[in-house]
């Protein structure tokens, strides 16, 4: 079955290349990306673990952990750890899931039939704090992942978390944001005292709220 929106990210203890971990555990009180690559030493999910471990200091910032999963044993990540930061110049700085089994791949809808019986798709989880599933976002293994793509998505579940606003298309981080059809009017200035403006009565947008 797969995992939607609003459903509890599946709890997990496996191996990883920075040791054991309790998936639960691990995140703490973190927001979360779960993604997984198709198999160790291909070359697409290389330059993917190389932009992840030079984007560590973004993640950071974004109280986010990345953790990655691969289909193949610790012995074949150690190896593949050292090409990876040979080829993209970083080291990386994140743990990666041995999943030689497929318990965490299956767990998560990661291997889809009718694309591969053995190789997972590239999925990307998106997980809260309260260890929900934010958001997902899922590539056939021929197509990289777009990780401005990704940052500006925890940029928005993070904004759009705290304050009673949606991000419009193409919206990134500074940007205006659209108000919640739930807010009235008349409450509109206590609550966004930046200012507004009403495009329609149904769309209304004030400057981002930070």
């Amino acid at each position: 079955m797969s995992l939607r929106i609003g459903d509890d990210a599946p709890n997990f203890q496996v191996e990883t290349t920075e040791g054991k971990i309790d998936f639960h555990e691990w995140l703490g009180d973190s927001w979360g990306i779960l993604y997984s690559h198709p198999a160790d030493y291909t070359p697409v999910c290389t330059t993917e673990l190389g932009r992840t471990a030079q984007l560590k200091p973004e993640f950071d910032k974004r109280n986010t952990k990345v953790l990655a999963v691969s289909v193949d044993d610790l012995e074949s990540h150690q190896g593949w750890i050292k090409d990876i930061n040979e080829t993209q110049n970083t080291v990386v700085n994140f743990p990666i899931i041995a999943d030689p089994e497929r318990k965490v791949a299956h767990l998560y809808d990661m291997i889809h039939e009718k694309a591969s019986a053995t190789a997972t798709v590239r999925s990307v989880f998106f997980i809260g704090p309260d260890k929900k599933i934010k958001a997902s976002l899922t590539y056939p293994a021929s197509t990289g992942r777009n990780f401005a793509e990704i940052l500006r998505v925890i940029d928005s579940l993070q904004l759009t978390a705290r304050f009673s606003v949606a991000t419009p298309a193409d919206w990134v981080q500074g940007q205006d944001v659209v108000i919640a059809p739930a807010i009235k009017d008349e409450d509109i200035p206590a609550k966004f005292p930046k200012g507004h403006k009403v495009i329609k009565p149904y769309l209304r947008t004030t400057p981002q709220p930070e």
